[in-house]
């Protein structure tokens, strides 16, 4: 068996943490300017900060499983 191969896939599920805490800060976001739409901006700015950190880990996650297929052998 090619732990190679597990371990890149194992470094690539970053990518499904990633989706799931973005999908629940969008809603929540979604819910907090429902309830109060004069603050939408705040709201915004927070979300699009945490998505971005959210997105860069997913990014890491997928460097790092590139970088055990190429250089691991």
């Amino acid at each position: 068996m090619n732990l190679t191969a597990i371990g890149a896939a194992i470094a690539a599920f970053t990518g499904i943490g990633a989706g799931i805490g973005i999908g629940l800060a969008t809603s929540k976001a979604a819910d907090a300017v429902a309830r109060q739409p004069e603050a939408d901006g705040k709201i915004m700015k927070i979300l699009l900060l945490g998505c971005a950190l959210a997105e860069a880990t997913a990014i890491y996650g997928l460097l790092i499983g590139i970088l055990i297929i190429f250089f691991l052998k």
